[in-house]
């Protein structure tokens, strides 16, 4: 089982702080930082001192670190133009030696889309599919040749679909709770699907969707990465988990239930469960980003059983 770190800076996060959670994540071993794509804070809080940009971000920590693999979840399909989002995930990826991942999704919280001017259209998972068929498309795109698409939302003629990543293929993470349509487009274009925040029969059931849906499409459902993104909030005891809990505003009860929470025992066993039923791979969501020993904690007593 790979354990990933997810971050969640629009609650509040400078690039110093997230720089020193990657780097205590390449340090502690896991394998990978990744980190949302919000501009607004969720809930209550202040989001001081305001959200940071998520492809800058990917950009600095790509030259400041140097095994850990970097992404997105999930990059909104609204924010960007598909050309321009191609671009700066080519680059991202060169300046890292290889080491970027695109979440890539339709896109959901207008509220942000109304604070920062970005437009919310209601055809947002079609304009996804588009955006996929182009990022995939200009990548793939032998250096020398062009690429056109002349699609409802995006039109790109003669493009020279440069530069190119440093990775032959930047693998694509595509997630969510839908039944029909995010199958479908996980089986096209997918290397991984991700559900966040699942029990483990919904996320059960969402790979089987998954699976069936690249079995139609003639594509072999283990070529797919299958993995959960889950909060997480581990103590040596009950009373830590509790301190830990409280610190992000939760109830220990209740992550326990809906995330992956208690003593390293109880979480290895949690996550044993989440392996039974396809999951190889856990985006461990941190919500308190200055508890460095939370993050020891994770790595010398449930990574250290995993391995």
């Amino acid at each position: 089982m790979d354990l990933r770190i997810f971050t969640e800076p629009q609650q509040g996060a400078t690039y110093d702080t997230l720089l020193t959670v990657a780097k205590a994540t390449e340090d502690l071993g896991f394998d990978a930082f990744f980190r949302s794509d919000h501009y607004l804070k969720m809930g209550s809080g202040d989001g001081l001192p305001g959200p940071t940009d998520a492809w800058i971000t990917l950009a600095g920590l790509a030259r400041e670190t140097k095994r850990i693999r970097l992404g997105t979840l999930m990059t909104a399909a609204t924010f960007r133009l598909p050309g321009v989002l191609a671009l700066q995930v080519a680059q991202v990826d060169q300046m890292s030696g290889g080491r970027v991942e695109l979440g890539l999704g339709a896109g959901w919280f207008e509220e942000e889309h109304r604070a920062y001017g970005i437009p919310f259209p209601k055809e947002k998972f079609a304009r996804l599919e588009e955006q996929l068929a182009i990022v995939t498309g200009l990548w793939r795109t032998e250096v020398g040749k062009t690429f056109g698409f002349h699609g409802t939302y995006y039109d790109l003629t003669d493009s020279p679909a440069l530069p190119k990543p440093a990775q032959a293929k930047v693998p694509v993470l595509i997630g969510g709770h839908g039944a029909t349509r995010t199958p479908r487009l996980a089986a096209q274009y997918a290397d991984e699907f991700n559900i966040p925040f699942a029990s483990i029969e919904d996320s059960e059931r969402q790979f089987g969707r998954v699976r069936a849906a690249a079995a139609e499409a003639g594509r072999a459902a283990d070529s797919l990465t299958y993995s959960n993104a889950l909060v997480v909030c581990v103590g040596k005891d009950d009373q830590e988990v509790a301190r830990r809990a409280a610190a992000i505003g939760r109830e220990a009860d209740e992550l326990k239930i809906n995330g992956l929470a208690g003593t390293p025992d109880e979480v290895v066993d949690k996550i044993g469960r989440y392996a039974e039923i396809g999951s190889s791979r856990l985006y461990l969501q941190i919500l308190d980003l200055d508890d460095l020993d939370h993050l020891e904690l994770v790595s010398s007593r449930v990574q250290s059983q995993l391995s």
